[in-house]
C-alpha cells in the first residue's frame, strides 16, 4: 500500500503589476517576490532569505500606487491589483540617499554590489565628508570615543568599535556594521537560540555586542558561525578570509565551490567548501537545503583545518 503524501493548502494567486508588467504570485508573497518573478532586481542589504525581515536598511523601498510613503519590498505583502514602481524618480532618490549615508558612515568595501549600486543611483558618499576612523589603541576601551589627530593633523570624529580579534575562528569588524540585526536574529530565537549577542546602547551609541561586551571566548557564543552566514557587509568574517584580505591574497575569482555532506555526524548537513589554491578558505551552507537552511555548527563551519594538514608527526 502506498504512503499518502501530504499536500499543503493551495494558495490563492493575486495579480500584481511591477513596472507595467503583470505577474501572478501567491497572496502571502512579498513585493520582493513579485519583483523576482518578473526578473526585476531590487537591491537589498538587511533582507535575508532565511530570516524574518527587519526593514532596517530601507534600500529596497519601492513606490506603490496610492501609498503615501515608499514601502520596503522585502516585507510588504502583495495585494490584488497592486501597482508597483521600482525605478521611479522618488525611489531612485531614496536609494541614493540611503547608499550615501551608509557609505559615509561605515566601510562598505567588502559589501557585494555596492560599487554597482552606487553607479546605478549616482550615489556619492564622499560628499558627506570623510568616514570616521576607529579610535587609537589607547582609546579603544573608552565608553565614548572622542576626537583624535588624523594623518594631516586635523581632528576627526572617532567611532567606538575597532576590529575585534579575540579568537582563531572569526573576526568582528564593526566598522563595516550597518546595524541590520541579521546576526542578532540568527543567534537568537530565529535559528540558534544562543542569544550570545544583542544590541547594546541607544541612538548613535547602539551597537552589536556580547553581554557586558565580553570577549567571545568568555561569552555564550558557541561558534556556529551562523552570524557570519547572514552578515551582508563582511563585518563578520572567517579569520582565514580576514587574514588573506589583509595580505592581498583573497581572490574570489580564483575560488571554486563544492557542496558535499558534512561527515562529523549523521544529521546530513550540506556544506559548501570554498577553495582557493587548493586550500579551503571558508565553509558555507546552501540556504535552500531542507536540513540546514544555511546554518551549521562549529564543526561543520570551522572544522576543516585538519584537511590542510599535510604532515604527520
Amino acid at each position: 500500500m502506498s504512503t499518502p503524501v501530504a499536500i499543503g493548502t493551495p494558495r490563492r494567486l493575486v495579480e500584481v503589476t511591477v513596472d507595467g508588467e503583470e505577474v501572478r504570485v501567491p497572496e502571502d508573497a512579498t513585493i520582493l517576490d513579485a519583483c523576482e518573478a518578473v526578473g526585476t532586481e531590487v537591491p537589498t542589504l538587511c533582507y535575508g532569505d532565511t530570516l524574518t525581515p527587519r526593514n532596517a536598511c530601507r534600500v529596497c523601498v519601492v513606490e506603490v500606487e496610492g501609498a503615501r510613503t515608499l514601502v520596503p519590498a522585502c516585507s510588504r505583502k502583495v495585494e490584488e491589483s497592486m501597482s508597483v514602481a521600482t525605478d521611479s524618480e522618488r525611489v531612485r532618490h531614496s536609494r541614493k540617499m540611503v547608499l550615501e549615508l551608509l557609505g559615509s558612515s561605515v566601510d562598505l568595501s567588502t559589501t557585494p554590489k555596492i560599487p554597482e549600486w552606487n553607479e546605478r543611483y549616482e550615489a556619492r558618499p564622499e560628499r558627506f565628508g570623510p568616514r570616521a576612523e576607529p579610535a587609537p589603541m589607547g582609546e579603544r576601551d573608552a565608553r565614548r570615543a572622542g576626537e583624535h589627530e588624523v594623518g594631516d593633523g586635523t581632528a576627526a570624529e572617532t567611532v567606538e568599535q575597532p576590529t575585534k580579534i579575540d579568537n582563531d575562528l572569526y573576526v568582528r569588524d564593526y566598522g563595516k556594521c550597518i546595524m541590520c540585526y541579521k546576526c542578532v536574529d540568527a543567534c537568537g530565537e530565529q535559528w540558534q537560540n544562543t542569544f550570545a549577542i544583542g544590541i547594546a546602547g541607544r541612538g548613535f551609541d547602539a551597537r552589536v555586542s556580547t553581554e557586558h561586551d565580553f570577549a567571545l571566548p568568555d561569552s555564550a557564543c558557541v561558534y556556529c558561525g551562523n552570524c557570519i552566514e547572514v552578515c551582508p557587509t563582511g563585518a563578520l568574517s572567517f579569520k582565514t578570509e580576514y587574514d588573506m584580505r589583509n595580505e592581498g591574497t583573497w581572490d574570489e575569482d580564483r575560488q571554486s565551490e563544492t557542496t558535499t555532506i558534512c561527515t562529523y555526524c549523521g544529521v546530513g548537513c550540506n556544506v559548501t567548501l570554498h577553495v582557493q589554491d587548493n586550500e579551503i578558505v571558508k565553509v558555507t551552507s546552501p540556504h535552500d537545503n531542507p536540513v540546514t537552511h544555511g546554518n551549521l555548527c562549529i564543526k561543520g563551519r570551522f572544522g576543516f583545518q585538519h584537511v590542510q594538514q599535510r604532515r604527520r608527526d
